[in-house]
């Protein structure tokens, strides 16, 4: 008879919100952040015997992502994310490894008479930034990324030549609307010197206009060319990983009044949908390590 062992383990506190207002002069500045913690080791005293002893708790945790947001600073979320990775391995014994997620929400200034308001802003939609830290006794690996980037054209996307067996329903086109939610994540070749807040920028605008110009014959074809352009541009990247939903529109049938439809009027459909992934990365990247292990979800 096979034994019953504990497997791989980690725990953390999940979706700390942390803001930060800097007040250093009369113009504030705000950081707006969603924090999850992970920490891993041997804590299998805990899950055998319940054995406390080795356990940070996760509400310390939290009372440490606030502080470090005072104490570290928290202007660009990548720097953040590894000063509390850093302090959880080497300054906590049993820790062998922390990952740390970050989502960043976006404000902008309110207008109030033609100008910039110094001290009162509007929450901005538009995207996501987000951020993964993971450092251990072998390195320290971090993820740039974004989520939630809702981009359309209205031409130059098509899809035909298509593979077609007797369920195929789908007409080929030539000249359709693509639309997707962008999810985007990028890998660092290091994690000092990095002027994180420009490469975030930067990334982000190659992407939109990856988008834009390339005439796309699938969304697979438009992901690789975005994820391309990300490598060639940062030397400092090494891996692009997109995931991008199909946000289909379907020309409306107007032929019931009469009326003509030249790809004007469409119905927006949010589900089913088709799920496309890629990863685009240097032939001669490193080892990504635990850089992609998830601090909410199964351990790889």
């Amino acid at each position: 008879m096979s034994d019953i062992i504990l497997g791989k383990h980690q725990y953390g506190k999940a979706e700390n919100r942390v803001v930060r207002i800097y007040r250093d002069s009369p113009r504030h500045e705000i950081h707006d952040v969603n924090v999850s913690t992970c920490l891993r080791g041997d804590f299998s005293d805990a899950h055998l015997i319940g054995d406390q002893s080795a356990v940070l708790p996760t509400d310390t945790q939290k009372q440490t992502a606030y502080a470090y947001a005072k104490e570290k600073g928290l202007t660009a979320i990548e720097e953040y994310g590894l000063a509390l990775a850093r302090h959880f391995v080497a300054d906590v014994v049993p820790v062998q490894a922390a990952r740390i997620e970050i989502d960043e929400y976006a404000w902008e200034r309110a207008v109030v008479d033609g100008a910039e308001h110094d001290h009162t802003w509007v929450r901005s939609g538009q995207e996501v930034r987000t951020a993964a830290v993971t450092v251990d006794g072998a390195g320290e690996w971090v993820i740039g990324g974004l989520k939630d980037l809702v981009l359309l054209k209205s031409t130059g996307s098509e899809f035909a030549g298509f593979l077609t067996d007797e369920y195929t329903l789908l007409e080929p086109t030539h000249d359709r609307v693509m639309a997707t939610s962008l999810v985007a994540q990028w890998r660092f070749t290091a994690t000092t010197g990095i002027p994180w807040n420009e490469v975030y920028v930067g990334v982000k605008a190659l992407l939109v206009k990856q988008f834009a110009v390339v005439h796309s014959k699938a969304l697979q074809q438009t992901l690789y060319e975005m994820g391309k352009a990300v490598l060639e541009n940062y030397p400092v990247l090494t891996e692009v990983r997109l995931s991008a939903p199909n946000k289909h529109h379907f020309v409306y049938d107007l032929a019931p009044f009469g009326l003509e439809n030249n790809n004007e009027v469409f119905n927006a459909d949010d589900r089913p949908y088709g799920l496309i992934q890629a990863t685009v990365t240097r032939d001669d990247a490193a080892p990504a390590g635990p850089a992609w292990d998830l601090q909410q979800g199964w351990l790889g």
